[in-house]
């Protein structure tokens, strides 16, 4: 789309890696079923305790977190005759009880082991009363962490720790050599990430220095180290990337201002530095201050001098006993784009009780990492291989206007100082990206909405098609998805309805970026483009003819393309308008903005050899397309197909005529307008192409 060295990954890089992985068979999660694990038993009394002592992590919090690990029990009620967790006691009884400490700072603990093989699983489950994150708040939150350990060596086999939902990669370390696992836990969501290396607050993505990485996860792998990246979930604000925090509502007012929840008050929540109202708020992502490590926790007994807060073990089958943890849904802004309008719609995830989940059965269903699994089924009879998984990926760029192109004709493509939000409309559970690289996993086979949005850009939303034969389904355009600042953001809008035909597909290319969108078009669509940017407009129809349309947005705030009709007319008519309107800029070049479509043979020349001729040569080549162009466009238009070839033929002739007083004139054109130039040039030659191999008129 743009030169590699802006993107933080490149479109190749995504499928290349991630088709590496899809090769070693995409797994784990528990919604990827594990049906070849082998049966588990629980280990209960002092060897669960021992085994969960010689394990305990030490965490490491936000200095801005609200809600630490705790014990539910202290807001147990009964209803129905169950024993339940209610999110209103919850909240606002941990707000209450709160002081200088924490309050019942508590891990619990469920360790089993696998019947067939000499492997044991220890579970850190992490009680918070509140979530609060931009993706996924809710009332109540648990947290878990696993480590597998060999029982008859006593080494630590792979820690797993938790990600945002079961939809992200897991952060997961194989063959760890410390014994107790460090967390770098995500302020407001909890989601942990693993820190291996000697910096013990930080999280570390990559190896430098010489050290490890904190995860083990596997490569995307591309034409740089930069470019590639583990696929897992870490600290944004760690990796100098941020997501901003939303204000959790219901019934369309902040939770602060509910009656069930007096104690509560905005400053109990994340601090407003961090945190938005609405995403369609902003006309530019917003500055977030970077992460400070607060507190530091550690298992009361482990005998850490540093530490700032103890911790105690307890047993998670003490709160077997609880029949659910309760609340009412509630609410955030998810701008959805919508032909006529941005759709509103919520999509909250809930939290559930650990004791029903199949992973408190079946730990290894958890292991989101395929080569994880496999080097674990290779050693443990029990653990089965990894199972095939469709995973929609992408990574979500920023589009913005290119320094190289002449003043709004032509944008370009950069890393965003932002993470985004991924939603399939099909499912409820919305996704981070992490380095700007959007990873859904299990995903079924079929169509899927996918949208991606975020805070101060327009919300884009795209048809995935998923196939039941491929492992890994790349959305947007060979991977990549930009999202548009909303204060440059333009709405180019279609309707199918009224071509000539049944239009499937539709894309959009800048002169400078390349191709920007391509996705499937059903119905009345709209795609957000830069404002600064001078595009292509292609559609394409059930029997594989196309149509181009030249748009250039300027300081509208919506086009609509008119008339999107395939076929050898329109693009004969895009050429005409691309000829001339690069004719205009070179004309202008000289001085000379008016030039007529008079003679069909005029070509111009350099004359003289003088550099001012050498433009007006160019300038008159183009006129000369331009020419062309419009008769092929007429003759198509009346039905005469042998006459709009020849015209057509005669423009491809002539573009070759452009190219040589092009070469001639770079000396005298500005650089943008000759690199301008060059890439009309390209594009319409292959239009050219389309337009003599097209059978309809």
């Amino acid at each position: 789309m743009s030169d590699d060295r802006s993107h933080p990954i490149d479109r190749r890089t995504v499928l290349t890696g991630v088709a590496g992985v899809a090769a070693a068979s995409m797994a784990g999660c528990s919604l990827f079923e594990g049906g070849d694990d082998g049966s588990v038993s629980s280990v209960d009394g002092d060897r669960a305790r021992t085994l969960a002592e010689r394990f305990a992590p030490t965490l490491y919090f936000d200095a801005n977190e609200q809600w630490f690990p705790t014990d539910p029990r202290a807001y147990e009620s009964e209803r129905d005759g169950e024993t339940v967790v209610d999110g209103f006691d919850a909240l606002n009884g941990y707000v209450e009880a709160g002081g200088d400490e924490p309050t019942d700072p508590v891990a619990f603990f469920n360790v089993v082991e696998y019947d067939e093989s000499p492997l044991a699983v220890v579970q850190y489950w992490f009680y918070s009363v509140f979530d609060q994150f931009t993706t996924n708040f809710h009332w109540h939150d648990w947290e878990l962490l696993q480590v597998f350990v060999d029982t008859d060596s006593g080494a630590p086999q792979l820690h797993v720790a938790s990600s945002h939902s079961r939809k992200v990669p897991n952060n997961e370390f194989l063959d760890p050599d410390r014994t107790r696992p460090r967390i770098l836990t995500e302020l407001g969501s909890h989601s942990s990430g693993l820190s291996v290396n000697e910096d013990a607050e930080h999280f570390q993505r990559f190896p430098l220095d010489g050290s490890v990485a904190d995860i083990t996860n596997s490569v995307i792998e591309g034409v740089d180290a930069i470019a590639a990246i583990p696929l897992a979930y870490g600290l944004p604000r760690d990796e100098g990337l941020a997501l901003p925090y939303a204000v959790p509502e219901l019934d369309g007012a902040p939770i602060y201002e509910h009656e069930r929840l007096p104690a509560v008050a905005a400053a109990d929540l994340v601090p407003d530095a961090l945190t938005i109202r609405s995403f369609d708020a902003l006309q530019s992502p917003p500055d977030l201050p970077a992460r400070e490590t607060g507190s530091r926790f550690d298992y009361q007994d482990a005998s850490a001098e540093e530490t700032d807060v103890s911790y105690e073990l307890q047993p998670s089958a003490d709160l077997e006993h609880i029949a659910d943890f309760t609340g009412p849904q509630l609410s955030f802004e998810f701008a959805i784009p919508e032909f006529a309008e941005d759709a509103i719609a919520s999509h909250i995830t809930t939290t559930g009780v650990p004791w029903t989940d199949p992973r408190y059965a079946d730990p290894a269903s958890d292991i989101t990492e395929p080569n994880h699994r496999q080097a674990l089924a290779d050693r443990y009879d029990a653990i089965g291989e990894p199972s095939p998984v469709h995973q929609v990926v992408a990574g979500v760029t920023t589009a913005v206007s290119d320094e190289d192109a002449p003043d709004d004709e032509g944008v370009t493509t950069v890393s965003s100082p932002l993470e985004s939000i991924a939603l399939l409309r099909s499912d409820p559970e919305a996704v981070p990206t992490f380095n700007g690289v959007a990873v859904v996993q299990d995903v079924p086979p079929g169509d899927h909405e996918l949208t991606i949005n975020g805070a101060g850009v327009t919300p884009h939303s795209e048809t995935v098609t998923v196939a039941e034969d491929e492992a890994v389904t790349a959305a947007g355009v060979e991977g990549e998805i930009p999202v548009v600042p909303r204060e440059n953001s333009v709405k180019m809008e279609i309707d199918p309805s009224e071509a000539d035909s049944d239009l499937r597909d539709l894309a959009v290319e800048d002169d400078f970026a390349g191709r920007m969108y391509d996705a499937p078009l059903s119905g009345p669509d709209a795609v957000y483009v830069h404002g600064g940017g001078a595009y292509t407009a292609e559609v394409r129809d059930r029997e594989d003819e196309v149509g181009a349309f030249r748009v250039n947005p300027g300081q509208e705030e919506r086009v609509q393309i008119d008339d999107p009709r395939t076929g050898k007319a329109p693009l004969a008519t895009y050429l005409a308008d691309v000829a001339a309107e690069t004719r205009d800029e070179v004309a202008a070049v000289e001085g000379d903005g008016d030039s007529d479509d008079t003679d069909d043979d005029r070509t111009g020349g350099a004359g003289g050899g003088g550099q001012q001729n050498a433009v007006e040569g160019l300038a008159n080549a183009l006129d000369a397309v331009t020419a062309a162009a419009r008769r092929a466009a007429e003759n198509a238009e009346a039905g005469n197909r042998g006459n709009a070839d020849r015209n057509l033929e005669t423009v491809a002739t002539r573009l070759e005529r452009v190219s040589t007083r092009l070469a001639d004139a770079r000396g005298s054109l500005p650089d943008d307008i000759g690199r301008a130039t060059d890439n009309r040039l390209a594009q319409a030659r292959r239009r050219t192409e389309q337009a003599v191999d097209a059978e309809k008129l």
